[in-house]
C-alpha cells in the first residue's frame, strides 16, 4: 500500500476506535445528570448510589475517549497536510470552538464534579454535572458541523488556490451538519441506553441489588425507547439529505447503477461490481425509493452510471453497511419497547430470555455506530470535502510509506492495549456493582421497584 492508502486506514483505525467511546459519553452523561437530579429531588439514597456507579463507568470511558481524540488531531498535519492547507481556514473554525469552548467547559466540571462531593451544595453538585453533558454534546455538535461541511461544503470560496470562508454563519447552519449531529447524538442515547440495560440485566439475573438495577433498566429503557425512535426519524431526514447533496453515495446505498424515474426500493440486492449491473435483485417495491428519497414516487433518482468511474465511491462496503445499520435500527426500537413494557409491568425478574438477549444486545448499538460512518465516510469518497477536494490530492506529500507504516503499528499496538485496558475497567466495575449500599434498608435493597 502506499502512503495514501496507509493514511487512510491510519485514519480510520484511530477514528473508529475513539468513537467507541465518544458515544456512550454522549448518553452517559446525561443518564448520570438525570440520577443526580432525582437524588437532589428525592432524596432516595438509592439515586446517589445509581448516580455514583454509572458515573464510575463514565469517567472510565470519558477518560480512554480524550485520550484517543488528542492523537486524531495530529494527523490533519502529519498525514494530511494539503488537505489543511487547502480548507483549514474553514474546518480549523468549528474546531477551534470545540476546543476553546466545550472541551475546556467539559474539563473544567468534570473536576469539579469528580472532587466536589460533600464539598460544594448538592444542587451544585448535580449542575457540574449537567454542564458536563452539555459540554459533552456541544462538543460534538461542533465536531459533526465541520464534518458535515466537508459532507456538504457551504458558504465558501475558492480563492488563492484554496477554500476560504465567506460565510459562517452558512457553515454553522448548514442543514447536512445538523442532521449528522442529531443522528449521531440519538444514536449514542441508544448506545447507553443498552449499554445500561446490558449491565442491569445482568445483575437482575443474579439477583443482585434487585431495586437499583431495576430502577436502572427503566430508566435506560425509556431513554433507549424515545431515542431508537428519534435515531429513525432522524435517519429518514439525513438519507432525504443525502440523496439531495450527494447522489453518488445514494446511489451506492442502494445499489443503483442506472437512473430511473419511479426508482424501486430494492429489499434483497447484491451487487456485481464487475458488470456494474445487480446481479441477484429481489423483492422490490415499484416507486418506494423515489418516494422515501424526495417525497415523491415519480421523482428521478440517478443512477451510478451517469457519473464518471473516477467519482464514484465503492458500492458493497457502503451498501451492505446502510442495509446492516438501517436493520439494526429496527431492531432497537422493537428491543427498547419489548424492554420498556416489561420493565413498567415489574416482569423482569420473570424474563430471564429478554435479560439475557438484552445483554448480548449490549454491543449491537456500537456496531450500528461504526457501520453508520462507513456510509457517511466510505460512500463520499473519492471526495475528502464533497466536490471540492479529492482525497488523493488531500495526503501529505512529505510522509512516505515507511513512515506511515510506522505510525500505523504504533497507533494500532498503543490502541490495542488501551482497549483491554478499557475492557478489563468497565468489566470490573460492572460486575462489581454499586460500591456502598449500606445505608439503604435491605428491604429495598433486594424486593425490586
Amino acid at each position: 500500500m502506499d502512503a495514501l492508502a496507509l493514511s487512510r486506514l491510519q485514519f480510520a483505525v484511530t477514528s473508529m476506535f475513539h468513537f467507541i467511546f465518544v458515544p456512550l459519553t454522549l448518553g452517559l452523561s446525561i443518564l448520570t445528570a438525570y440520577m443526580e437530579t432525582r437524588y437532589v429531588r428525592t432524596g432516595d439514597e438509592i439515586y446517589l448510589m445509581m448516580t455514583k456507579f454509572w458515573g464510575k463507568l463514565f469517567l472510565i470511558n470519558f477518560a480512554l475517549g480524550v485520550v484517543t481524540g488528542i492523537t486524531m488531531e495530529f494527523q490533519f498535519g502529519m498525514n494530511w497536510s494539503e488537505y489543511s492547507k487547502y480548507v483549514g481556514d474553514i474546518f480549523g473554525a468549528p474546531l477551534a470552538i470545540e476546543a476553546t469552548v466545550a472541551f475546556f467547559l467539559e474539563s473544567t466540571f468534570i473536576g469539579l464534579w469528580v472532587f466536589g462531593w460533600k464539598k460544594i451544595s448538592k444542587g451544585a453538585h448535580a449542575l457540574s454535572i449537567w454542564l458536563v453533558a452539555i459540554a459533552t454534546n456541544l462538543s460534538a455538535l461542533w465536531i459533526l458541523l465541520a464534518n458535515g461541511w466537508m459532507q456538504h461544503p457551504v458558504g465558501y470560496a475558492l480563492k488563492n488556490n484554496r477554500a476560504e470562508m465567506v460565510d459562517f454563519a452558512a457553515v454553522v447552519g448548514n442543514a447536512y451538519g445538523w442532521l449528522k449531529f442529531f443522528h449521531t447524538l440519538f444514536s449514542g442515547y441508544v448506545i447507553a441506553a443498552f449499554f445500561m440495560m446490558g449491565i442491569a440485566a445482568y445483575h437482575i439475573m443474579k439477583k443482585s441489588n434487585l431495586d437499583f438495577f431495576k430502577r436502572s433498566f427503566r430508566i435506560a429503557a425509556t431513554f433507549g425507547l424515545v431515542s431508537s425512535l428519534l435515531v429513525v426519524v432522524v435517519g429518514d431526514f439525513h438519507a432525504k439529505g443525502v440523496a439531495s447533496t450527494q447522489p453518488t453515495k445514494f446511489a451506492a446505498m442502494e445499489s443503483l447503477w442506472e437512473t430511473k424515474t419511479e426508482a424501486p426500493l430494492n429489499l434483497v440486492v447484491v451487487p456485481d461490481p464487475e458488470n456494474e449491473r445487480n446481479s441477484v435483485e429481489a423483492v422490490k417495491i415499484q416507486g418506494m425509493l423515489s418516494f422515501l428519497a424526495f417525497g415523491d414516487g415519480q421523482a428521478k433518482i440517478r443512477g451510478l452510471k451517469e457519473f464518471p468511474r473516477e467519482d464514484r465511491p465503492p458500492v458493497l462496503p457502503t451498501f451492505l453497511s446502510f442495509r446492516l445499520m438501517a436493520g439494526l435500527g429496527v431492531l432497537f426500537v422493537l428491543l427498547s419497547l419489548t424492554a420498556y413494557i416489561t420493565a413498567k409491568r415489574d416482569k423482569l425478574e420473570t424474563s430471564p430470555a429478554l435479560l439475557r438477549i438484552m445483554l448480548y444486545a449490549l454491543p449491537l448499538p456500537y456496531l450500528a455506530g461504526q457501520l453508520g460512518w462507513i456510509v457517511a465516510e466510505v460512500g463520499r469518497q473519492p471526495w475528502i470535502v464533497y466536490g471540492v477536494l479529492k482525497t488523493s490530492d488531500a495526503v501529505s506529500k512529505a510522509v512516505n510509506d515507511t513512515q506511515v507504516w510506522a505510525s500505523l503499528i504504533g497507533f494500532t499496538l498503543l490502541y490495542g492495549l488501551l482497549a483491554v485496558v478499557d475492557v478489563y475497567l468497565l468489566t470490573r466495575s460492572a460486575k462489581k456493582g454499586p460500591d456502598d449500599l449500606s445505608g439503604i434498608p435491605k428491604a429495598a435493597r433486594t424486593k425490586g421497584v
